[in-house]
């Protein structure tokens, strides 16, 4: 049957077959897929095959997958997914007569702009993440939520492939140390599953289980006009697609890992909590982090024991297959978390900091100008125009914020993750909860002081009012009413280290340092 695939797309191979410009030919082959392109238009072919986890066996099931692939790919790209066309007899894109195969019109894009092989050339930046990352909270917040009563994202139909990994690769190696591995990632894995069980299901009762993209990488995500598009999402199996929207954003950030970007996997990350609020979320991101992890790892030892593989890749697959295991075994020996409390006045780069903190610790921030909006029902960029101490910045909005900045610190560090909270803290006061919060759980705390001369802080809060691009809210008048009441933070404050910064490149650097030589994970 595939035989005869290849023969349709063979003979496609005409220019006057095309309703449009054809430049060029090529065609890109999957284990599920062909891909004809032709320059400005792609034509995507189902093969005709039934893996148990996907059936493409009849024509009838090619031509429902041609349309499930272009309605939900069309969610988030639409610039990309055109639409379903018939190919009949002849051959024919389109006209009358007998189908006998359907394909996915796609526009296409440059190769080179999918984010793997952006990456590679070194043209990833982090605005791209950012802009990723801002694109998939948005997605998630629209997706379809899962009906109470389906089988989706119960914590049986969690674990289920999860256990499957495990029992498949267990199957297809021999290695005594390999087994070993496996078995103790297993046994980390079986824990975990038993003691969030719980949080699995309030996950499925509180809505978290959407129709998701169900296979959120890099290679499935490219820059067009300047925007990234996720494209290439699963639609030949629902139960890969209706998942936790956390497992979703794990898949993104163990790639980024994988790949030795941990600092831009940490953006990402945040990014996205940020916009969608899923601080709850994170406690069982390491599990899906592993499972994630272990997914890859299954693909690669499957594909070593293809017969069609010449040594060379055998030795690539393996040595991959390897990356995935030891990034699985990282994920269940995490460094002890810390928390690190921002303080300076409006401007002093406490964000700036926190940023740079957040991707070389692989720290989770929460920031009061962001949640104290979220309390409010307001999206982060609102502009309230609101006056000093009045609105959602009077006395009673700010002590809630802090409750809830506080409430966030708990969910996290007990998640066992490094936290960041970026806030003024100019009452001093209000550091206490927080510092008492920390020992508690034998937390050690970091008071990060970030300062900066009064023209410098000026200049500051002009440009960020000028530019609009910031949550926060700070002008010069309140500049002005925090310098009139400032009390400077005191040297030494009981159950934390205090350390005072710049928000300068060098001073970053240096802060880095201090924060290593006291026993801080600090990425290298």
């Amino acid at each position: 049957m595939t035989d005869t695939l290849h023969n349709l797309v063979n003979a496609l191979q005409q220019p006057a077959l095309f309703p449009h410009p054809v430049t060029r030919f090529a065609v890109i082959e999957t284990h599920i897929s062909i891909v004809l392109l032709t320059g400005a238009y792609a034509y995507k072919f189902k093969k005709p095959v039934n893996f148990g986890f996907l059936d493409f066996s009849t024509l009838a099931r090619r031509k429902h997958f041609c349309e499930e692939e272009l309605r939900l790919n069309r969610r988030l790209a639409p610039e990309l997914y055109l639409e379903v066309m018939p190919v009949s007899t002849g051959p024919k894109l389109g006209g009358d007569g007998e189908v006998i195969e359907y394909a996915v019109r796609m526009r296409e894009f440059e190769q080179a702009s999918q984010f793997d092989r952006m990456l590679d050339a070194g043209q990833l930046a982090p605005a791209h993440i950012d802009a990723l990352g801002l694109r998939i909270a948005k997605f998630h917040a629209s997706a379809t939520i899962a009906e109470p009563d389906s089988t989706y994202g119960t914590p049986l139909s969690i674990q289920t492939p999860v256990d499957e990994n495990f029992d498949q690769i267990l199957d297809c190696i021999r290695e005594s140390q390999e087994q070993l591995q496996l078995r103790s990632l297993r046994s980390w894995t079986d824990e975990t599953f038993r003691k969030q069980q719980s949080t699995l299901q309030a996950r499925k009762d509180d809505g978290f289980i959407r129709e998701c993209h169900g296979d959120l990488h890099l290679r499935n995500i490219a820059l067009v006009n300047d925007a990234p598009v996720a494209f290439d999402c699963i639609e030949f199996n629902d139960n890969l697609r209706w998942i936790d929207i956390i497992s979703e954003v794990a898949f993104m950030v163990m790639d980024l890992d994988h790949r030795g970007q941990a600092g831009l996997a940490s953006r990402f990350l945040n990014v996205w909590l940020e916009q969608s609020g899923d601080y709850a979320g994170v406690s069982l991101l390491r599990y899906y982090l592993v499972y994630r992890a272990m997914v890859r790892a299954k693909v690669d030892c499957l594909r070593t024991h293809q017969a069609d593989i010449d040594a060379a890749t055998h030795g690539t697959i393996r040595k991959e297959y390897r990356a995935y295991l030891a990034l699985a075994e990282r994920y269940t020996r995490p460094p002890p978390p810390v928390l690190l409390l921002m303080h300076g006045l409006s401007g002093s780069g406490k964000t700036r900091v926190s940023q740079s903190l957040l991707e070389n610790l692989s720290a989770i921030r929460v920031r009061s100008d962001i949640e104290r909006k979220r309390l409010y029902g307001l999206a982060t960029d609102t502009q309230t125009d609101s006056d000093i101490d009045q609105g959602i910045y009077d006395r009673t909005a700010s002590e809630r914020t802090y409750q809830h900045l506080e409430s966030l610190t708990r969910t996290l560090l007990d998640a066992g993750y490094p936290v960041i909270v970026d806030a003024t803290f100019l009452q001093q006061a209000r550091l206490v909860s927080f510092i008492e919060q920390a020992n508690t759980c034998s937390i050690r705390c970091f008071i990060i002081d970030c300062q900066a001369p009064e023209s410098e802080l000026r200049a500051r809060i002009k440009a960020r009012k000028h530019a609009r691009q910031d949550a926060s809210e700070a002008d010069i008048d309140v500049l002005e009413n925090q310098l009139s009441h400032y009390q400077p933070l005191e040297a030494s404050i009981a159950g934390a280290n205090v350390i005072v910064t710049h928000s300068d490149t060098l001073a970053i650097s240096r802060l880095l340092e201090t924060l290593r030589s006291l026993g801080v994970s600090v990425l290298q």
